[in-house]
């Protein structure tokens, strides 16, 4: 953990072009100092990833994407959009 801190102490961060939602709370954050301390936090803390998923849905996301190898996220956030069911056609 110490490692970590001191590797990211030592990272410039810019400020983010949109609100980044980290695991460690669940909430959008463009605050440098409270993302780098989740970073931190991320590494011993619970992941509570629904619960962001469920936030960030809540704030309007509609498009994700997986960056990394393998798709088990991708799979899980389908589970959690629901599509909208299309409205019958009234009869004329």
């Amino acid at each position: 953990r110490q490692e970590l801190a001191e590797a990211i102490a030592q990272t410039q961060f810019q400020t983010p072009q949109a609100p980044i939602y980290q695991n460690i709370n669940a909430r959008a954050s463009v605050d440098i100092e409270q993302i780098k301390q989740n970073l931190i936090d991320q590494l011993t803390g619970a992941v509570r990833w629904t619960q962001t998923i469920q936030n960030m849905l809540r704030d309007g996301a509609s498009s994700f994407t997986e960056v990394g190898p393998g798709n088990v996220l991708q799979g899980l956030v389908k589970k959690w959009i629901v599509k909208p069911k299309p409205a019958p056609l009234a009869k004329g």
